[in-house]
């Protein structure tokens, strides 16, 4: 939280002189983040001298405010090198890879296990169902153990769980056993899906974190796409658990990054650097010894608790996790369905249907490569125009630029299933929907971030939980509902879901900061 600002700092859209310098005070003492509701954040400054004189440290080009302001301790996760920031995010980015490439790994497997266990694929659904509601309702307890124990530990433990469960899957011996398995999976594989903007905020300043957003995303939205395309190329020739095992070598690489790579990011700079606790070995920092040891410092796990509750109780959050429930649920739901869909109308077999998957995947990384430029080009339009000042609402207008393409790729998915349009109008279409929902989820995410750095954990859980909510309640009637209506009436509601949602991101945009001002800020303990 940023220091008293002059009165002519409260409104971003005032007129200034041309040679008038902007005055900023250093963050106050105890403060936890340079953010107030009432001002925004001040980016930028045209005096570097100016800054300096009042004690803030800049970036190298000499007026990008950093944001968070670092601290002289070199154990300070904003001081480590660039090499060391980029490993962490690569190794959660990884972690977070896991979860939906093996939920969408049983929308391929689950045609030949019907078979193997004398059942429907719909009835094998379920245990997709329920692998994919997990990952929701796992990274709320992910983000309230981080609070109490501390990030590293959590994720350690969490992986070596989603490990074991992962070789489960691919060895169940009956349904139930493999619905179990999926459902533990769920739970504990989402933890860095969950938790991964806790790692982000920690480790780079606000004008990078944008970019960091959208690598991390980019993995998440790009992994239920992999695993059904290698899945579908396996269980052409092989048995439906080869495609689990592979699931299971990737976790143990995941497991690997984490012992290599990954860091406890936790770091107080209300405390002095002398005053520091101990950090002790990388063993300690693994098992959570270490954060054991200095939990009085941070959160009760009452307040752990109440801090995920608190989040949710904010206008803004909320309306964001309505907007990404009702327009990100389709995803999931067409994702988990799609081989019951393309099988009968285009006769595909596995390898063909492994083929349809390349779509989404070129989407996100198209999605991933203009969001690159994108966000940080609307929020550094708005900087220039508003004197060096930033609202988080600004981050929503990539999402009015998304949702047109959302829109129509959902009504054109209808009407090429339903009028057996072309095999490649339909994945064109698929990759409209999913081009639009990778700008989307970016622009949220960092919309939530900003709007409450102090709580990157909850804000991520939330949004992940909307996401895998909406596409958990849609994957139990998507077939059944297509087959009694027909896929243009179906998929066009859909789209006309997401087309009333928009009026979230409306009220945000006009009302947001009025809200985030009524509700006042979370006054954690601890960021």
């Amino acid at each position: 939280m940023a220091g008293e600002l002059p009165t002519s700092a409260s409104s971003p859209d005032r007129e200034s002189a041309p040679n008038e310098k902007e005055v900023i005070a250093v963050p106050r003492k105890g403060d936890l983040h340079e953010f107030r509701e009432t001002e925004g954040y001040v980016i930028e400054v045209s005096d570097g001298d100016g800054a300096n004189a009042s004690g803030l440290k800049l970036a190298e080009d000499g007026h990008t405010v950093l944001i968070p302001q670092p601290s002289d301790d070199g154990n300070d996760p904003l001081n480590w090198s660039w090499t060391r920031k980029h490993l962490i995010l690569f190794a959660v980015s990884w972690a977070s890879f896991l979860p939906d490439y093996g939920s969408a790994t049983g929308a391929v497997t689950l045609i030949p296990q019907a078979a193997e266990w004398e059942t429907t694929p719909d009835y094998v659904n379920h245990s997709q169902a329920g692998n994919v509601f997990m990952l929701g309702a796992g990274g709320v307890v992910v983000v309230i153990l981080s609070a109490f124990f501390g990030r590293l530990p959590v994720v350690f433990w969490f992986l070596i769980v989603s490990t074991a469960t992962a070789a489960w899957c691919a060895e169940p011996g009956n349904f139930e056993s493999f619905m179990a398995a999926r459902i533990l999976n769920g739970f504990f594989s989402t933890v860095c899906q969950a938790g991964g903007l806790m790692f982000i905020k920690d480790v780079f300043f606000f004008h990078e974190q944008a970019r960091k957003i959208n690598i991390w995303a980019s993995f998440i939205v790009i992994s239920p796409y992999v695993g059904p395309l290698f899945a579908a190329f396996m269980t052409e020739t092989l048995h439906w658990s080869k495609p689990f095992w592979v699931y299971f070598a990737m976790n143990v690489l995941g497991l690997i990054l984490v012992l290599a790579f990954l860091e406890e990011t936790y770091y107080d700079r209300t405390i002095p650097a002398d005053q520091q606790p101990a950090r002790g070995n990388r063993v300690s920092r693994l098992i959570g010894q270490s954060q054991w040891k200095s939990r009085h410092l941070r959160n009760t796990f009452a307040q752990a608790c109440w801090r995920a509750i608190s989040v949710l109780l904010k206008p803004v959050v909320a309306v964001a996790c309505l907007f990404y429930a009702a327009t990100f649920a389709w995803a999931v739901g067409i994702n988990t369905t799609l081989a019951m869909f393309v099988t009968p109308l285009y006769g595909f077999g596995p390898k063909q249907v492994g083929f349809f998957y390349f779509t989404p995947v070129v989407a996100v990384v198209l999605g991933e490569s203009v969001g690159h430029w994108l966000h940080d080009a609307l929020a550094k339009q708005y900087i220039r125009s508003h004197k060096g000042h930033f609202e988080p609402e600004v981050r929503l207008r990539a999402v009015l630029l998304a949702m047109p393409l959302v829109i129509a790729g959902l009504v054109l998915i209808g009407q090429c299933f339903e009028n057996e349009w072309h095999f490649m109008v339909t994945a064109v279409c698929w990759g409209l929907y999913v081009f639009g929902m990778m700008i989307t989820t970016v622009a949220l995410s960092s919309y939530c971030l900003d709007s409450y750095p102090e709580a990157s954990g909850e804000v991520s859980a939330w949004l992940n939980m909307a996401r895998t909510v909406g596409g958990f309640i849609v994957s139990y009637f998507q077939v059944t509902w297509a087959e009694a209506q027909g896929t243009k009436q179906s998929f066009g509601i859909q789209a006309a879901v997401c087309g009333g949602a928009i009026g979230f991101i409306v009220v945000l945009m006009v009302w947001g900061k009025a809200m985030r001002i009524w509700a006042g800020p979370l006054n954690f303990t601890t960021t």
